[in-house]
């Protein structure tokens, strides 16, 4: 297993984060490139142009990132703006809900502690979530089934937002195609937050 939680998989392109030399699977990173005017630029979707730098998806590591690493490897003086690391989570957040969004839509997420709990009875399920600041009372009385992943790297206000609710504090995804994809995004999500004051997450196998 790779830094950060992510299963190395044969058929996963690999990159090499460029703070800590170590290659891993694509999934478990964030991509950054230089824009023209030489300001770092994070790549959540992996679709801008120019030369790919790769981060482990750890807030320790990109801080470590911005003290140097960015421009040895882009090989010329850079950019690196304040509050970039901020920026790469707030861009996540907005990628986990928006994709949980379209999980929803598509009848593959519910929310709510009975609906979940009638979820985890009787269909097979992907993911757990369950918010960062809820109640840990009502957090414990759920489960997470066996294969399936539980994070709490979101808070109530942004899992309502993904849900079109005020808040939420308790959500499901079976499983299925776009529920991986929240697993993979949600993975670095929970990398940023690990050690961020209350939105601290965790992921189980």
């Amino acid at each position: 297993m790779a830094r950060g939680g992510q299963r190395k998989d044969r058929d996963e392109p690999e990159r090499k984060c460029i703070v800590t030399g170590e290659a891993q699977p694509q999934s478990g990173l964030i991509r950054f490139v230089v824009s023209p005017d030489g300001v770092v630029v994070p790549d959540i979707m992996g679709k801008l142009p120019g030369r790919g730098m790769w981060v482990t998806a750890e807030r320790d590591v990109l801080e470590k990132a911005g003290k140097g690493q960015f421009a040895r490897s882009a090989k010329m003086p850079v950019t690196v703006p304040d509050g970039l690391v901020d920026e790469v989570e707030r861009q996540l957040v907005r990628r986990v809900t928006d994709m949980i969004a379209l999980a929803r839509k598509a009848g593959l997420a519910v929310a709510g502690f009975e609906k979940v709990k009638s979820w985890l009875s009787d269909r097979p399920i992907r993911v757990l979530l369950q918010s960062s600041d809820g109640s840990e009372r009502g957090k414990s009385k759920l489960w997470t089934p066996e294969g399936a992943r539980y994070f709490d790297c979101l808070t109530t206000l942004e899992l309502g937002l993904a849900f079109g609710r005020q808040t939420v504090i308790h959500g499901a995804l079976a499983t299925g195609g776009l529920s991986n994809r929240v697993v993979e995004e949600a993975t670095k999500l929970k990398g940023m937050r690990a050690d961020n004051g209350g939105n601290s997450a965790s992921g189980k196998d």
